[in-house]
């Protein structure tokens, strides 16, 4: 197996490494462990498993044999501006091959060689570990009564509080200066025919927040022309896909 195959995603597994232990030192570190393997590795021990996965699973056992020695130092500030939380340490790994590396639940489940249904558990852990230590308000901006509940209620059911719900831009505005939310959910398109982005783009002249994008029209913000949203959720939305959002906002972004 030639370590060729792996180069592509040696940076992302570098980053990836960073995130897990909290500390640049102790990522290279375990990268470093993995490659010996990886070089013994032979092309029928792989078979048809995609590189990134194949890397991922030998990272998992090193990470698994070294994890107790080095120690994760679950409160140092990366100089991505992620931070890492206090998860339990399956919990840390699966929430961040999820987050950070997009695996589907199938694909973690090989990664760390868990029934798919214990990993569902270990993600839906997670996050509650998240709200529950990073509690924050969230402003709802949703001109949709319904819609606008049915996100409070999410919200509300992670512990988070809800600063206000704006139906226009100029109420977005207002409710930000009077109640500086940790997080925004916005819409797009709103009732006044304002638009929730630029809504969120005259807040955060003033203001350093994370924003949820949840619109109708995902590819008005998809166009490749500007800087586009880094947390997109596409209506009709899951519930469940809002609350890992919202997590990933906690996890990566919290203060």
């Amino acid at each position: 197996m030639r370590l060729d195959d792996y180069a592509v995603h040696i940076p992302f597994l570098r980053r990836f490494a960073r995130a897990l232990t909290g500390s640049q030192e102790d990522g290279d570190h375990l990268v470093e462990l993995v490659l010996e393997p990886l070089v013994c590795t032979k092309s029928s021990e792989r078979g048809e498993v995609p590189a990134k996965l194949h890397l991922h699973r030998v990272f998992y056992k090193v990470w698994l044999q070294s994890e107790a020695n080095l120690g994760a130092k679950t409160e140092s500030v990366l100089d991505t501006g992620y931070r890492v939380r206090k998860l339990a340490p399956r919990e840390r790994y699966a929430f961040l091959l999820n987050a950070l590396e997009n695996l589907t639940d199938d694909e973690i489940s090989f990664v760390i060689d868990l029934d798919i249904s214990d990993v569902i558990e270990l993600l839906a852990r997670a996050e509650v570990d998240i709200s529950r230590e990073l509690r924050t308000s969230i402003l709802i901006i949703e001109d949709e009564p319904i819609i606008a509940s049915d996100i409070e209620a999410i919200v509300g059911d992670m512990g988070h509080t809800v600063s206000g719900i704006a139906a226009t831009q100029t109420s977005a505005l207002d409710l930000t200066r009077d109640h500086e939310p940790g997080i925004i959910i916005s819409d797009v398109k709103l009732a006044d025919g304002s638009s929730g982005m630029d809504a969120v783009t005259d807040i955060l002249k003033e203001y350093k927040i994370p924003v949820i994008f949840v619109t109708a029209f995902p590819e008005s913000l998809l166009t490749g022309n500007k800087p586009e949203p880094a947390y997109l959720i596409s209506k009709p939305f899951v519930p469940e896909n809002l609350r890992a959002a919202i997590s990933q906002v906690l996890f990566f972004e919290g203060e």
